[in-house]
Parts: C-alpha cells; sequence; structure tokens
C-alpha cells in the first residue's frame, strides 16, 4: 500500500479540521495525490502491475521453468520466450478470448526484470557422449 493510502486510512485525530490540506501536512503527502487516491485512481507502480502481460506468479514460474532448464544444459532462447508467455497468459483465460501476444519488446524487458536469467555460456557435449552407436 502506497503512503497516500496509508494517509487516507488512517485518517487524522478528532481535534484536527478534516481537510486534505490536514491529511496533506499529516502525512507529507501532495494535496492532489490524496486527492485522486480518494477518488479510486491507481499508483503508478498499481497501474505498472496491472498493465504488465504475465501475473507475478507466472512470472515466478516462467523464470524457474527457464532456469530449471538452463541447468539442464538446455536453455531457452530469448526468441522463444514470448511464445511460451502466450501459452501461460491463454491458460489463464478460460473463454474464448485469445489473448494478444507479447509486444516485441517483451522478452528483452522481461529479462531486464529478472537478471538471474543472464545469459550463460553452455558446455559443449563431450564428444564420446555424443557418439551414440555410429561407426566411426
Amino acid at each position: 500500500m502506497d503512503r497516500a493510502s496509508q494517509v487516507l486510512a488512517q485518517g487524522l485525530p478528532l481535534n484536527t479540521p478534516r481537510t486534505w490540506a490536514a491529511l496533506s501536512e499529516k502525512g507529507d503527502v501532495p494535496l492532489h495525490t490524496l486527492y485522486y487516491r480518494a477518488r479510486g485512481r491507481l499508483s503508478i507502480e498499481e497501474k505498472a502491475q496491472r498493465q504488465q502481460y504475465l501475473t507475478p506468479e507466472e512470472e515466478r514460474g516462467l523464470v524457474t521453468f527457464l532456469l530449471l532448464m538452463s541447468n539442464l544444459r538446455q536453455p531457452i532462447q530469448i526468441k522463444y520466450i514470448p511464445s511460451l508467455a502466450l501459452t501461460l497468459a491463454r491458460q489463464r483465460y478460460a473463454t474464448t478470448d485469445n489473448p494478444k501476444p507479447p509486444g516485441k519488446n517483451w522478452a528483452r524487458a522481461f529479462e531486464k526484470r529478472h537478471p538471474e536469467l543472464k545469459a550463460r555460456r553452455v558446455k559443449e557435449k563431450r564428444h564420446k557422449r555424443n557418439i551414440y552407436n555410429k561407426v566411426i
């Protein structure tokens, strides 16, 4: 909960006048912010959270999957991550409404939000492990 919402929830002591200016001074929050928050406008952080393509739980699941695949030495290329995100978003919508695919810059922004996905060099497989039943 942001500071403006906390100030609105706490209110004022009984002996002070109930004005926006008094609330603003008490909570050290701009007056207009209090006014807009009281009328239902979201904070910048809440608005950004609602506009994200995947929910935080879905993003954590996708990060876990990508790290698992990377640890198994089968890393997923960044160009395939949006299709995985679209699959997750389709599972969220049980109706016939198909969600739009993520935008062209979504994968890079996803990578920036999750620095643990930083690209790693994958070691080559040993030659003897890769020959199967081939005749050499």
